[in-house]
């Protein structure tokens, strides 16, 4: 236990204000050390007081990062929903696949502080360095298709940009498939995995990934995600800026997803199309296209009218748009 869990374990205790000499008696330790270990709980969240010649106080811990305070934010029919939440994993995906694996519950979330080795698509990693993003990972047991699961990810892409809109007051919008980007840079990733049962073809269990930058880290961006990634803020975030966050994606997503069959949200995710509109160049095989992003239709697949006039829709899966220039055209529209 550091200095930090032990000063909060004496302020908690403690019926009345208490001077940093006490603290510092208490624990063995300098002055300069408790007034360091003050600061850090005030980082993370803690409302602590101090006053000359009165000492210090605990006021709140409404604001900090832990499981009691996002559920204390979930609506309505959320109460088997279990939050589970860890300073450092490999990856959420990772280890909440493992738990599927062993039974555990539709509705188990894990949140990670830190990630090792954070998971993105296509075997791409996600950066998620400690106090920076959200990371977080949802246990779903649907009695959907196989091929349906798409539709768990666009839901969340969906719930993401709802929540991330909510907080800052900001527009998110939706790079297609699963990408949700701010004032034109990538602040999030969507992975969802899931588990086929092969008797029926329907999925045994999925794991919904999502990744959150909520701010910059203090070193910034590593070189080769610099240009696309972005945060919520670049500075100084609220501090309770995880917590709500957290719970505004969970409410959404959940909202969606008990009637995912309908696709009520099929029509916000259109809205929300950061590529309509934007003239692109994409693969198909070896073969490679250009034309225009005329929308997203109800099946969630990109319709594009190529350079020959010709319209066609595509799959995800089964294009790849090519990044030159995308860049560009992304952060140059008016959203």
């Amino acid at each position: 236990m550091d200095i930090a869990d032990r000063v909060l374990g004496i302020l908690r205790e403690s019926p009345q204000d208490i001077s940093g000499e006490a603290i510092a008696a208490k624990l063995g330790v300098s002055r300069s050390g408790v007034w360091k270990a003050v600061k850090k709980l005030r980082e993370d969240g803690y409302q602590v007081e101090a006053g000359t010649n009165r000492g210090y106080r605990l006021v709140s811990e409404s604001g900090v990062y832990v499981p009691g305070n996002i559920r204390r934010l979930l609506g309505p029919g959320m109460e088997d929903i279990e939050i589970d939440l860890r300073e450092e994993v490999s990856s959420t995906n990772t280890v909440l696949k493992e738990l599927a694996e062993q039974g555990k519950p539709e509705g188990l979330v894990l949140i990670a502080k830190r990630q090792s080795r954070g998971k993105g698509r296509l075997g791409r990693s996600f950066y998620s360095p400690e106090g920076s993003g959200l990371y977080m990972s949802i246990l779903l047991r649907p009695g959907l298709a196989a091929e349906d699961s798409l539709f768990i990810t666009t839901a969340a892409a969906v719930a993401v940009a709802g929540a991330v809109s909510a907080v800052t007051g900001r527009q998110a919008m939706i790079k297609w498939v699963n990408d949700v980007y701010l004032e034109g840079k990538k602040i999030c990733g969507i992975l969802t995995e899931a588990a086929i049962d092969f008797e029926n073809n329907g999925l045994n269990y999925a794991v919904l990934g999502i990744g959150v930058n909520v701010q910059e880290p203090p070193e910034g961006f590593p070189p080769e995600i610099s240009e696309v990634a972005g945060a919520l803020y670049r500075y100084d975030a609220p501090v309770d800026t995880r917590t709500r966050l957290a719970a505004e994606i969970l409410n959404r997503f959940f909202g969606f997803y008990r009637a995912l069959p309908e696709r009520g949200y099929m029509g916000e995710y259109k809205k929300l199309s950061l590529l309509t509109g934007l003239d692109i160049t994409f693969q198909q095989g070896r073969e490679s296209w250009e034309g225009k992003v005329l929308g997203i239709d109800d099946e969630a697949r990109l319709i594009v009218r190529l350079a020959s006039g010709e319209e066609k829709s595509f799959g995800a899966g089964e294009v790849s748009i090519v990044k030159k220039g995308l860049l560009e055209s992304i952060q140059s529209k008016d959203i």
